[in-house]
């Protein structure tokens, strides 16, 4: 081997090289919005509900808006309006979710007895 030999390590996956649809957001509305709307925690009382009411009226607009909010509810996102929910209505939500995924296991182990 020579001194300017160059090891490098195989890949462990495919190349990427198919052509990948843009991603969700590319043409979002909010993003010709002011970022400041889209997260009310930064503003005080009344004038946080209606920057965010403000965020929401992007959100409505957006056909994105279920893909949007999955993300948020993936990550979990802990800040800011995404999918048209506020942070707490997104922990919300996902409790709401968690119940309901309870109950339905709890029903599926009953009828299983």
């Amino acid at each position: 081997m020579t001194e300017n030999s160059v090891f490098r390590r195989r890949p462990n996956h495919a190349p990427d090289t198919l052509a990948r649809p843009d991603h969700w957001g590319k043409y979002a509305p909010c993003r010709r919005a002011p970022r400041e709307i889209f997260f009310p925690e930064d503003f005080a009382g009344a004038e946080a509900v209606l920057v965010a009411e403000e965020a929401k009226g992007y959100c409505r607009q957006c056909p994105a808006l279920d893909d949007c909010l999955a993300e948020a509810m993936q990550r979990p996102e802990r800040f800011g309006v995404w999918g048209g929910t506020t942070a707490p209505e997104r922990r919300a939500l996902a409790r709401r979710q968690r119940e309901e995924a309870k109950r339905a296991e709890a029903q599926v182990v009953t009828e299983a007895a």
